[in-house]
């Protein structure tokens, strides 16, 4: 493959080499990272070459192109300290906490998912000298998570969950710590495109486990069951939170849902809430119902538990009430219906004078001569609501299409990070695992929405790995000067690489100059709310 020398500037801007031998970006002058030498022979892995103008010192990096952003996204403050308040350092010399939640980031973005991928990652001297420091061993990053747990307290919660099983055990200090890196990814994404509504997607997911300290879950196996809920518009994580596989789906749904909300940018003048029958809990729904200073209007659809008296309800429903649903393609399907179903359920979620919400049931029949595995000839599901303005069967697609959000948040996050593998036992730093998972997956959302062309804006991790983020390179250092060579036309004008730093870089200014403003440094804190308005 032919390369070239694409231009390079200094730190005054100005093109310092250009040329015919590949392509080059200059990383650091006189006071950027260390020069790292080699000292073994052509099989090391520093090769020192010299001589006809060429730079001195080459190291090959397997992913080069993915720790060439790693600056750019530092202008994001993603890491920042101030925001990644993780815990009290028990030693001052190694590597800093933001260095360590980096590292663990750039790991499981280049595709590792255990502790011991970090010995891998340690060869790579390269990257190393790209990002400006090295990676953590495995021993290190598993006290890193241990730092996360605090003994006492899941102690005490092991107590209290011995006489309440389904009981959502509390996070501590540094966890929150980490969900305001979270924050900061949502503040970014929002500045960079401004959104005026929200769709909240949040559900559960079961990650299998053979821990000793894992529990049964409803499926008969052992692991743990987090929750998630996902920006649907932008694909982030607002809020995650990780738990015993023996809780309940819906306990303690309405916390996570005040904390997503919270971190939602300031601003927006609808927010929409979609949830399966875990939702469906009397305190969630009043909270959604509920007039909120400071918070804007919230229109809910969540699947309601088939209760024997919405059951007869509906099966009372003549045939004239049930109405053809198409599939969302526009094709119709003459095995599915549905039909208005007027149904108040019991008093805790009725207030006097409040208009009820709407229920819409779902009738599937079987193709002739079948049954489902039940042995029922039908099956039925609904839909509540506060939406009575759209049609009935589009609020029921609407709906639906949660499906396609957040069952997709759990599949990259378990099967393409990291999440599906957990480190150890400890209930503590298995959380921080599965958060810095959820962070990954933010910073992969917003490269890909900021930097990245249309083609790419839906890509899962393992393709951005192939086209961009595990792209090797050469790690060259000439004249007290870091520059790395790229193959192929990333770098080009217009190229995959070039665009992205450049979207990148407009966005970190973009940043600095919102922060500018005290006003504007409190929403980057809070996520984009303040705390008095939060929900």
């Amino acid at each position: 493959m032919r390369m070239r020398w694409a231009c390079v500037n200094d730190k005054a801007g100005r093109a310092v080499r250009s040329g015919e031998r590949g392509v080059v970006f200059h990383l650091g002058g006189e006071d950027g990272p260390e020069r790292a030498r080699g000292t073994g022979g052509r099989n090391s892995a520093v090769h020192q070459r010299g001589g006809g103008g060429e730079p001195g010192d080459h190291l090959v990096c397997g992913a080069a192109a993915g720790g060439r952003g790693i600056p750019c996204l530092r202008g994001l403050g993603v890491g920042a300290p101030e925001r990644v308040a993780t815990r009290e350092r028990y030693r001052e010399r190694g590597l800093s906490d933001e260095q360590l939640v980096e590292s663990f980031c750039l790991l499981l973005g280049m595709g590792g998912e255990t502790l011991d991928d970090f010995e891998q990652a340690a060869k790579e001297k390269g990257l190393a000298q790209l990002i400006g420091h090295g990676f953590p061993s495995p021993t290190r990053a598993k006290q890193f998570l241990y730092d996360f747990h605090d003994a006492a307290q899941q102690k005490e919660a092991t107590t209290q969950r011995s006489l309440i099983p389904g009981l959502v055990r509390p996070e501590n200090a540094p966890l929150e710590g980490l969900h305001a890196a979270i924050r900061a990814t949502v503040f970014a994404a929002q500045s960079a495109a401004p959104a005026m509504s929200a769709t909240v997607d949040m559900d559960a997911s079961i990650i299998e486990s053979r821990k000793q300290e894992a529990c049964w879950t409803y499926e008969g196996t052992k692991g743990y069951q987090p929750v998630v809920a996902v920006w649907a518009e932008k694909d982030l994580i607002l809020r995650d939170e990780f738990r015993d596989g023996n809780v309940p789906a819906g306990s303690g749904l309405l916390e996570v849902a005040k904390e997503a909300l919270a971190t939602l940018p300031k601003g927006l003048e609808r927010i929409y809430f979609r949830s399966d029958t875990a939702g469906y809990t009397h305190d969630l729904l009043n909270w959604l119902r509920a007039e909120v200073e400071g918070r804007a209007p919230i229109t809910f659809g969540v699947s309601a538990d088939m209760s024997a008296e919405l059951r007869a309800v509906i099966e009372k429903l003549g045939e004239k009430a049930w109405k053809p649903l198409a599939r969302r393609s526009g094709e119709p399907d003459e095995r599915r219906h549905w039909a208005e179903v007027e149904f108040i359920p019991d008093a805790p979620s009725h207030v006097k004078g409040r208009r009820p919400d709407r229920y819409l049931a779902i009738r599937i029949q079987p193709r002739q001569g079948k049954l489902f595995s039940d042995g029922s000839e039908v099956k039925y599901f609904a839909i509540v609501t506060n939406d009575w303005t759209r049609p009935g069967d589009e609020l029921i697609h609407w709906q639906r299409r949660r499906c396609g959000t957040i069952e997709h948040t759990h599949e990259v996050l378990k099967n393409e990070l990291g999440a599906g593998t957990l480190p150890c036992g400890r209930f503590g730093a298995n959380a921080a695992w599965f958060r810095l998972n959820a962070l990954t997956y933010n910073l992969l959302s917003l490269i890909r929405q900021t930097g990245l062309p249309p083609e790419l804006a839906t890509a899962k991790p393992k393709r951005l790995r192939f086209k961009l983020l595990c792209v090797a390179g050469e790690i060259v250092h000439h004249a007290r000067r870091l520059f790395v060579r790229l193959w192929g036309t990333l770098t080009e004008q217009g190229g995959l690489l070039e665009r992205a730093r450049l979207a990148l870089r407009r966005l970190a200014m973009l940043l600095a100059g919102a922060r500018a403003s005290p006003r504007s440094e409190a929403q980057a804190h809070t996520g984009g709310a303040s705390p008095e308005a939060a929900p």
